[in-house]
C-alpha cells in the first residue's frame, strides 16, 4: 500500500472516493462559479473606491465619503449612478472606434486573468470534488503573464486615439513603463517555477505548503514582484502614466461618463489581481499557515471555505498595502523610474535567478529534502544576499528615488559658487 505524500493528497483531494465531478454537474458548478467570482470581482472593485477614500482619511487625520448611506457605504453606488446618467462629451476630433474601444481593451484582461488563480482548497460534494479555481490550466502561470499584458494596449490606444498631446504622452509613458516592469515581473517569478518545477498555479500554492512560502525562500524575488506590481497597475510611487501634476489626468483626458469610469475599474481591477497573484505565488495561496489541516486527510467542507477566507484575508493584506503606499510615498521622477526598472532591478534579478538555480542544484545534490531544512537552507541565503543589496550595495544611492552620485565634497563646492554667484559685486569684494 502506498502512501500519498501531502503534495500528491493535495492532488487528489486527499479522498480517491472524492473524483472530479462528471460532465453535467461540472457545467453547472462552473458557471456557479463564474456568476459568484466575477459578480464578487465587481462589487470588490467598487468598494475598494470607497475603501481607498476612507483609508485616505484616516491616513491625513479628516473624515471620509460619510453622507451617503450608513458610513458613506452607499458612496460608490452613488458614484456609479452619476457617472452612468452623466452626458457623455466625446471630443470630435478623436477617433471614434479606437476611441470607444481603448476602455474595453484596458478592463477586459483584467477581469479575465483571475480565471486561472485558485482561491481554495477543493470542495466536495455528493458529485465529486469541485476545484475553487475558475479554469485550472496547465500553463496558468504563462497566461497570467499573457493576459495581464494586454491591458497595455487598452491605455495606449486611449491616448492615441483621443488626438491630445497630453493623453498621448500618458500613453506612451505607460506603454515604456509597463513593458520594462513586465520584464522585472516574469523575471521574478522564474525562481518560483523552479522551486516547485511547474507553471499550474495549483501546484505552486500546494509546494508551498510543503516547503513553505515563497515569501521567506524567495524574499528577494518577493520584493522585486511587489515593486513591478506598483508600475504595472499604475500606482504611486509610479503612477506617471497620469501625474495629474504634469498631464492633467494622463491617457484618459478626453474621456468621461462610463468610459472614464472603466479606466478606474480596470485600475482596481488590476490591484486585485496583483494582490491575489502575490498571495498565491509568495504567501502560499490559500494555504493555512502553521495548520496541516488543510492538506493532510480528507478534505471537508469546512476546510475549504476557511482556505477561501484565508486566501482573501491575504488579497486584502495586499490591497491595504497599495493604498497605504500611495498615501505615503511620492512619486518617482520618470528618469528615476526607467533608471529602476533597467539599471536595477533587471541585471539584480537575472543574477538572482543564477544564484537560486545554483542553490537548487546545490541543495539537491546534497540530498536536502525539500521540507523546512531545504526552507532554511534558502532563508539564509536570502538573508546573505538582502543585505549585499541593501547595506553594501545600496545604501540609498541606488534604489532610492531622490539618490544622487554626486559626492559631499562636490555637492559643498558646488553650492559654495551658488553662493557667490548670488552676490552683488560689492558683497563679494568684501
Amino acid at each position: 500500500m502506498s502512501v500519498l505524500t501531502p503534495f500528491d493528497a493535495l492532488l487528489q483531494v486527499a479522498d480517491p472516493q472524492l473524483p472530479p465531478v462528471h460532465f453535467w454537474p461540472w457545467i453547472i458548478f462552473a458557471l456557479l462559479k463564474l456568476l459568484v467570482v466575477f459578480t464578487m470581482y465587481m462589487i470588490a472593485a467598487a468598494l475598494l473606491t470607497l475603501a481607498e477614500r476612507k483609508l485616505s482619511a484616516w491616513i491625513q487625520d479628516r473624515h471620509g465619503p460619510n453622507r451617503v448611506g450608513p458610513s458613506g457605504l452607499m458612496q460608490p453606488l452613488a458614484d456609479g449612478l452619476k457617472n452612468l446618467v452623466k452626458e457623455e462629451a466625446a471630443p470630435s476630433f478623436a477617433s471614434g472606434a479606437l476611441y470607444n474601444l481603448a476602455p474595453i481593451i484596458s478592463f477586459i484582461p483584467a477581469l479575465i486573468t483571475w480565471a486561472v488563480i485558485p482561491f481554495g482548497a477543493p470542495f466536495p460534494t455528493r458529485w465529486g470534488r469541485v476545484d475553487m479555481v475558475l479554469a485550472d490550466l496547465p500553463i496558468g502561470y504563462l497566461y497570467v503573464l499573457a493576459i495581464g499584458s494586454l491591458g497595455v494596449y487598452g491605455i495606449v490606444l486611449a491616448g492615441w486615439a483621443s488626438n491630445n498631446k497630453y493623453a498621448l504622452l500618458g500613453g506612451l509613458r505607460s506603454s515604456a513603463q509597463m513593458i520594462s516592469y513586465e520584464i522585472a515581473m516574469g523575471l521574478s517569478t522564474i525562481p518560483v517555477v523552479l522551486l516547485a518545477g511547474n507553471v499550474t498555479l495549483s501546484a505552486i500554492v500546494l509546494r508551498q505548503s510543503e516547503m513553505g512560502w515563497n515569501a521567506v525562500t524567495l524574499t528577494f524575488a518577493f520584493f522585486v514582484f511587489v515593486i513591478a506590481a506598483f508600475a504595472e497597475t499604475n500606482r504611486l510611487p509610479f503612477d506617471l502614466p497620469e501625474a495629474e501634476s504634469e498631464l492633467i489626468t494622463g491617457y484618459h483626458t478626453e474621456y468621461s461618463s462610463m468610459k472614464f469610469s472603466f479606466f478606474f475599474i480596470a485600475e482596481y481591477a488590476n490591484m486585485v489581481t496583483a494582490s491575489a497573484m502575490m498571495a498565491t505565488l509568495f504567501l502560499g495561496g490559500w494555504d493555512i499557515p502553521f495548520w496541516h489541516g488543510d492538506n493532510i486527510g480528507a478534505i471537508s467542507k469546512l476546510t475549504s471555505i476557511l482556505t477561501i477566507l484565508v486566501f482573501l484575508a491575504k488579497v486584502t493584506f495586499f490591497l491595504f498595502f497599495f493604498m497605504w503606499i500611495r498615501w505615503t510615498l511620492p512619486r518617482f521622477r520618470y528618469d528615476q523610474l526607467m533608471s529602476l526598472g533597467w539599471k536595477v532591478l533587471l541585471p539584480m534579478t537575472l543574477g538572482y535567478i543564477i544564484v537560486v538555480a545554483a542553490a537548487v542544484l546545490g541543495l539537491d545534490m546534497a540530498h536536502v529534502p525539500r521540507d523546512w531544512h531545504f526552507a532554511l537552507s534558502m532563508l539564509a541565503l536570502n538573508v546573505v544576499i538582502m543585505v549585499l543589496v541593501f547595506w553594501v550595495l545600496d545604501r540609498g544611492r541606488i534604489v532610492s528615488p531622490a539618490s544622487s552620485r554626486i559626492s559631499t565634497a562636490e555637492l559643498e563646492r558646488l553650492r559654495t559658487l551658488s553662493r557667490r554667484s548670488a552676490l552683488t559685486p560689492r558683497e563679494a569684494g568684501d
